[in-house]
């Protein structure tokens, strides 16, 4: 073999073995992404049948209800355009409050409820989740009939440093 062959072998082994690297770590991450979705995008049959995702918008007012368990608890979410029902096992978070912003992660029952294996709530008065901010914004524009020209923002204000 002439040594022009065997650079191109060498390159072609190369480029196998990055691909398979590659398409194993795209495999290996595909169920770890988590994609996030309002109440009203599930409605829409937007979110995915069968698979994890987050949902996200407001925790309604006077729908937390507690199950003797002391551990189950259902509770709605709106992005004031839909509401969905949200059940979860486990401990709310301690800034976990009616009102305030909320993201819970897991899977889309048949009767359209929203089984959560994690809640995230807010962690402080200055901070909401930027996804929640921005389908909120959203939803308050499409009741209003006016779309945005420019970027939504997140909400997010930086602390000052004096």
């Amino acid at each position: 073999m002439k040594p022009r062959h065997k650079r191109f072998m060498f390159i072609l082994v190369g480029i196998a073995i990055l691909g398979t690297a590659v398409g194993l770590v795209l495999y290996a991450l595909q169920n770890n992404v988590s994609l996030y979705f309002t109440p009203t995008q599930v409605y829409n049959k937007e979110a995915p049948q069968g698979r994890n995702f987050r949902i996200g918008g407001l925790v309604v007012d006077g729908s937390l209800k507690r199950e003797r368990d002391g551990l189950t608890v259902r509770f709605d979410v709106t992005d004031t355009l839909k509401t969905m029902q949200v059940n979860y096992k486990g401990i709310l978070p301690d800034l976990f409050k009616e009102g305030k912003g909320v993201v819970a992660h897991g899977q889309l029952q048949a009767d359209n409820t929203f089984l959560a294996d994690e809640v995230l709530a807010k962690h402080d008065e200055n901070y909401n989740a930027a996804e929640v901010v921005h389908a909120l914004e959203l939803a308050n524009q499409a009741q209003s009939g006016v779309m945005a020209t420019k970027p939504v923002s997140s909400g997010y204000q930086i602390p000052s440093t004096k």
